[in-house]
């Protein structure tokens, strides 16, 4: 740590990984999956206690409503937690977000519910790694940084809804991310220490299709077979795949008897688009397969859904802010890379407002969104050093392009 001054040694001193620890395996023990409210809510109350700590206002916002299509191709009304916001010297002239979330993709009914060690380091357990540990390490570090005579301003928003694309707080993130000078996301890093640089966009849809019943001897032909009509519509859609934009036709619902002429299919599809470009192209696809499918087959199709996570690039700024925190992992001592990945995250909608994001400030971790889950111990007291060196450093120089 030769390359760290005297005030930022002090700065990290006093980190120490078994509080960071303790509160990761208290939180990890909570059910927070997306739909589970109840945990949601268990969960916020302990967030929103923890975060007390630091010098600012905690408060938990209401979600926005957020509508979805059932299995009958009716909109139905779909529930969220509520997201915790904790505001930091919201006067400052120059501000910074940090932003995680408290959900993970474990059903309240899952069978991964604890969490076991697989060796002295290796911390097996559901959302340990996604990301209850990047939180709890977010604190520790955060924390430190207000011990040393901090100016920078910033908010926290942990949301409860980012597994399921944020869709009942996009316009939440958005709100507090404008404006600021940097974001800092929780999501975990690979076991390596590598972090995520470019990422693609991501949009999930349904399209609801209503065809025609009809008896299935008596008289087919006058009816419009809509599973049929999903079938073919999800064979046009993937064979829009290309360099660059990925379209995976996930799920067909709907149906009726074996003797009857189904007038009712729902095909849920998800696509991937690298660039802002390649977002439209996907959606004047989108819009031509089914014009297509809808003549061919006497249908109606109705869309719903849209690209919640627009792609994310890497900009001038972006390098520069990863070139401070690669810097100051180097002078800490940690291992660190860059490099693009397929998955999305609230760092996409955050880079959409033109702030530089480094979106894997967390836990060092594999195996997510599985009954494999893990997390590497000692990366959560590192990752609180780094954390609290990264503000330090912005408050101190910002960034340099």
């Amino acid at each position: 740590m030769s390359g760290l001054t005297p005030e930022e040694q002090a700065l990290i001193a006093p980190i120490e990984r078994a509080p960071i620890l303790e509160r990761t395996l208290e939180w990890a023990a909570i059910n927070s999956g997306t739909t589970h409210l109840d945990g949601l809510a268990a969960m916020a109350a302990k967030l929103a206690e923890a975060f007390a700590v630091l010098p600012g206002e905690v408060r938990l916002a209401e979600p926005v409503p957020v509508e979805k299509a059932d299995s009958e191709g009716h909109m139905r009304a779909v529930a969220h937690g509520r997201h915790l916001v904790v505001s930091v010297r919201p006067e400052a002239e120059r501000r910074v977000i940090l932003t995680g979330h408290m959900d993970t993709v474990y059903a309240k009914d899952h069978p991964f519910q604890t969490c076991d060690w697989l060796d002295e380091d290796t911390l097996h357990g559901p959302g340990t790694a996604d990301m209850k540990g990047g939180l709890s390490l977010m604190l520790a570090g955060l924390a430190a940084y207000e011990r040393g005579n901090p100016t920078l301003g910033y908010d926290v928003l942990i949301n409860s809804d980012e597994e399921t694309g944020s869709l009942s707080s996009s316009a939440l993130i958005a709100q507090l991310a404008r404006g600021k000078m940097a974001a800092l996301t929780y999501e975990p890093a690979l076991p390596d220490g590598s972090m995520a640089r470019a990422r693609p966009g991501s949009g999930n849809y349904a399209a609801i299709i209503h065809g025609k019943s009809a008896h299935a001897g008596r008289n087919p032909q006058d009816g419009r077979n809509a599973v049929v009509a999903a079938g073919d519509l999800a064979l046009k859609l993937a064979a829009g795949r290309r360099e660059g934009l990925s379209v995976n036709p996930a799920r067909i619902e709907g149906g009726a008897p074996n003797n009857t002429v189904p007038d009712l299919a729902i095909l849920h599809f998800n696509l991937r688009p690298r660039t802002p470009e390649l977002a439209e192209v996907a959606q004047a696809m989108i819009d031509a397969a089914i014009a297509e499918v809808a003549a061919e087959h006497d249908v109606s199709i109705h869309l719903t859904g849209g690209v919640s996570r627009p792609p994310k690039p890497i900009g001038s700024e972006t390098e520069a802010l990863y070139g401070l925190v690669s810097q100051a992992a180097a002078d800490l001592g940690q291992a660190m890379r860059w490099k693009d990945t397929g998955g999305v995250c609230d760092g996409n909608n955050i880079a959409a407002c033109g702030v530089p994001v480094l979106d894997t400030m967390g836990a060092l971790g594999g195996s997510i969104h599985s009954p494999d889950e893990f997390l590497l111990a000692s990366s959560l007291d590192a990752r609180a050093r780094l954390t609290a060196l990264v503000m330090h450093r912005l408050d101190r120089q910002g960034i340099t392009l």
